[in-house]
């Protein structure tokens, strides 16, 4: 019996109201069942757990800390689910090499707790920073509000250790900066499909203690792209955030914040500038030479959490209205004032709420009731040379669309590297690879 075999290995939970919450993802759209979810607490673990799953033609679900957007982490039905939450290990920090190696159970609030005490930070940081873990951050190859300066996850880490679906392992965690050895195995953006993903050497950046916050009202999304283009300049420049006045309005209904500024603006801008020394100067100095409607500056770091206020928790604001249809995209910027005119046609009757990074022209767009627009509003991103899929993965709600933004060649590549390494198709299957 495959429950008494795992519980030999590891922990197992059979209880269906503790497994509920392993297989309901975070917004409530995606939900499935499985037989149990087992919690190993160690590599070794993970790979005899995988072991026993493939000898019994069992598939998995490998799952963090199931804050995905896409469905990725939920089983369908009859798949272990199986947790790295407990891979909480966290090794000391290389402050000559700016590394650190993380179990991939450990949440990235806790990992820049870690590193913040020895002087250094990690480069990728978003709202979910609670619940996310280090393992599904490469996964999905999250991307966040820092990539304008340190780029995705992909390129904050040099090193992984993985368990393959025959429960082998494959360890790079030397942290090596010139390590000429063949080609990289792919497991960063593999969704769990290759391996499971058990701890990784991380790269680490200088700590900015010394920051400066605006918040930028415009008429619209060419005034903003201009006002970037400007900003960019400065190089102490780490965040450009936008949204707009119908999630701003969701937000303060939410939260019960006072409106940021005088008169409502078709599109607010959030930039942040870090840096050894006090950036502000520079950024005032900068912000006084755009023609710019309105701009607030935060007067200390209470007012800085607060203008990020406005933009962090409109994830938590939509919900509130039900249950979301949440499409990442990214478009190239010159295509965002033609897409954001025509996105509320392709939406619908469906209720319309995006904010995103703008430096990236990465949207997140969000559609709560009404018809499902996934299909329109993916296809206007492919014919504008975007890709249906920024920073939150493929998962299971993407897989059909993944054609519009990758080749049949491509497509062909995916599927031959899936089988490689996993022939049976037993590690999340019908996740990212059609």
């Amino acid at each position: 019996m495959l429950e008494e075999r795992l519980s030999r290995i590891t922990q197992v939970v059979t209880d269906p109201a503790v497994m509920a919450g392993y297989c309901t993802d975070f917004t409530g759209r995606w939900r499935g069942r499985a037989p149990l979810v087992a919690l190993p607490s160690s590599t070794a673990e993970v790979a005899e757990v995988i072991r026993v799953c493939a000898g019994e033609g069992v598939p998995v679900v490998p799952q963090g800390g199931n804050t995905g957007l896409v469905g990725g982490g939920v089983p369908v039905g009859g798949e272990v689910v199986l947790s790295l939450r407990r891979l909480t290990a966290l090794g000391p920090v290389d402050s000559s090499a700016q590394q650190v190696t993380a179990g991939a159970g450990v949440v990235l609030a806790a990992l820049q707790r870690h590193v913040r005490a020895a002087g250094l930070d990690f480069g990728v940081d978003f709202a979910a920073r609670d619940g996310a873990t280090v393992g599904g951050m490469i996964a999905t190859n999250a991307g966040g509000e820092r990539v304008l300066r340190y780029g995705t996850t992909r390129a904050n880490v040099v090193g992984v250790e993985a368990v393959l679906a025959d429960g082998s392992v494959v360890s790079r965690l030397g942290g090596l900066p010139k390590d000429n050895t063949g080609f990289e195995l792919p497991f960063t953006a593999s969704e769990g499909t290759l391996g499971v993903i058990t701890a990784a050497r991380l790269r680490l950046v200088p700590l900015l203690e010394h920051r400066a916050t605006a918040l930028l009202g415009l008429p619209g999304v060419p005034a903003a792209l201009a006002a970037l283009a400007v900003l960019r300049t400065l190089d102490s420049l780490e965040m450009a955030e936008f949204f707009l006045p119908a999630g701003l309005r969701l937000v303060r209904e939410h939260t019960g914040l006072p409106a940021p500024t005088r008169t409502e603006h078709a599109v607010y801008l959030l930039v942040e500038c870090a840096a050894p020394r006090d950036p502000a100067p520079e950024l005032h100095a900068l912000l006084e030479t755009l023609d710019v409607p309105e701009i607030v500056v935060a007067a200390d770091t209470a007012d800085r959490h607060r203008l990020w206020r406005y933009r962090e928790a409109h994830t938590e604001a939509i919900n509130t209205r039900g249950v979301p249809v949440k499409l990442d995209v990214a478009l190239p910027l010159g295509e965002l004032p033609s897409f954001l005119e025509e996105l509320p046609a392709l939406a619908g009757d469906a209720e319309l709420y995006l904010f995103g990074h703008l430096a990236e022209g990465n949207l997140h767009v969000n559609l709560v009731g009404g018809r499902d627009a996934t299909e329109p509003v993916l296809r206007r991103v492919a014919r504008a040379g975007g890709s249906i899929s920024a920073e939150h993965g493929v998962g299971r709600a993407k897989t059909p669309w993944l054609h519009l933004s990758r080749s049949p060649a491509e497509l062909a590549a995916l599927r031959a590297v899936k089988h490689a390494l996993d022939p049976a198709g037993l590690l999340n299957p019908g996740v990212l690879v059609p």
